[in-house]
């Protein structure tokens, strides 16, 4: 055998050999790496068990190289559920796995509205998929009180979660979040979150628009009013409408004359209800007696808000004739709109709040009366109520509306509610108070 050829031979053997040794020794060190991760998410959970005094030392877990790790310090930091815990969180919501990042925000929104952890974005993230999915629904009513302040720093690190989170559940679970939380300061970051291509992103930031109320952003929404998706383009009308962008009228006119889905229709009409105008008269005219309820209901919403003295006897004749609730109460709606103020037994003012009661028409009353008592001579009628003997459910609702749309008048009645014996009426009565102060005061 010729010597090179035998170099050859010892040069390959060792470096198979190296490379062997190498296999094993990387092998070798994966498994004390993984025993070590296991060791320090073990730690994680013994000072978990210590609860928030232990935030410290657990937040030092949030820059963990194992992201199993950082999962579990994230989850402790949630569950402690303390004011010292939203410095972590903030900086969590910053991490590069989607599901710290979600779960980061559930413990964010938890701490302002408690009990949210418990039906946040992050749980399906036990079983990765589709089962995220199961958490966008189109009823999301969910908002912090106005007299609770949000600190800045996280209103901002959710509007950049929202814009450029590590996957699409990331970004609607932030969006959702702002929302709740009345995040105004990150409207700029919720307009260029909906530029997305994921239906569920956008969703979820129309739905925050819509809380934040800030109407300013009606002209940047203006592009999904034709949305392919239609839980998207819906959501984009009813926001329209909500902020009152009446430069947006013929394009959601149009909407309603092309397309040929009832629930866009019937949502533009109502759209248009809140920013009703000469142009749009005619058309709630035409559907006021149309077959179906809720286009007879979106065209007396918008004839009441119009304030022509000569559909009253419009209001009249669907306030006497209507069977069923949603049309009477709409009509209602009308009359008080246009003066009926007096609280008989049968006036329709004593209907809406009578409606209070109702389990299923109770958060309609409460919207048409919130719109209503922000008239002064309509509220002072309305404490015509508080002489009388009143069902706790009528005390609930009234005290939740005066704070949302009441004035200094409302101070003292809110007071006397806050001393009732019943205990669910007195909170509801101090929340009440407290939202009336924060918006007085703001």
């Amino acid at each position: 055998m010729k010597p090179d050829s035998s170099r050859k031979k010892l040069n390959w053997s060792l470096s198979v050999s190296a490379r062997i040794l190498a296999i094993l020794l990387a092998g070798l060190l994966a498994v004390h790496a993984q025993e070590d991760a296991k060791a320090r998410v073990k730690a994680v959970k013994e000072l978990a068990k210590q609860g928030a005094t232990a935030i410290p030392q657990i937040s030092g877990y949030l820059a963990d190289a194992d992201r199993g790790v950082r999962l579990e310090a994230v989850r402790a930091i949630v569950a402690a559920d303390t004011q010292r815990s939203l410095d972590p969180l903030v900086k969590a919501t910053a991490d590069n796995d989607p599901e710290i990042q979600s779960r980061a925000t559930d413990g964010l929104v938890n701490f302002y509205l408690p009990g949210y952890v418990d039906q946040g974005l992050s749980a399906p993230f036990k079983k990765m998929g589709t089962a995220i999915k199961s958490r966008f629904t189109d009823t999301n009513d969910q908002v912090i009180d106005y007299s609770v302040v949000v600190r800045p720093d996280i209103i901002q690190a959710l509007g950049k979660l929202a814009r450029g989170g590590a996957s699409p559940e990331a970004r609607a679970g932030a969006a959702r979040a702002l929302g709740i939380l009345r995040g105004r300061a990150a409207l700029p970051d919720l307009i260029e979150a909906l530029k997305s291509s994921d239906t569920d992103v956008n969703y979820e930031v129309l739905i925050a628009i819509q809380k934040i109320r800030d109407k300013s952003a009606g002209p940047d929404i203006t592009f999904r009013l034709k949305d392919p998706v239609e839980k998207v383009q819906i959501a984009a009308i009813e926001t329209t409408g909500l902020l009152e962008n009446k430069a947006a009228v013929n394009q959601i006119r149009d909407v309603m004359d092309r397309t040929k889905k009832e629930k866009v229709r019937k949502s533009a009409l109502t759209a248009l209800a809140f920013m009703p105008d000469a142009t749009t008269r005619g058309l709630f005219l035409t559907h006021l007696e149309d077959k179906d309820e809720a286009m007879r209901v979106a065209s007396m919403e918008g004839l009441a808000r119009l304030h022509d003295p000569s559909d009253v006897p419009r209001f009249q004749k669907a306030y006497n004739e209507e069977k069923k609730a949603p049309g009477r109460m709409a009509a209602a709606f009308g009359l008080v709109y246009d003066g009926q103020r007096d609280m008989t037994d049968f006036a329709p003012l004593r209907y809406l709040i009578n409606q209070l009661n109702s389990d299923a028409y109770r958060d309609v009353a409460i919207a048409y009366l919130k719109e209503l008592l922000r008239d002064p001579a309509t509220r002072q009628a309305s404490y015509k109520a508080f002489a009388q003997a009143q069902p706790k459910a009528e005390k609930t609702g009234l005290a939740q509306i005066l704070g949302a749309s009441g004035d200094r008048d409302s101070v003292s009645y809110l007071e006397n509610l806050s001393r009732d014996p019943d205990a669910d009426v007195d909170k509801e009565a101090l929340r009440g108070l407290q939202n009336l102060r924060a918006r007085l005061a703001g």
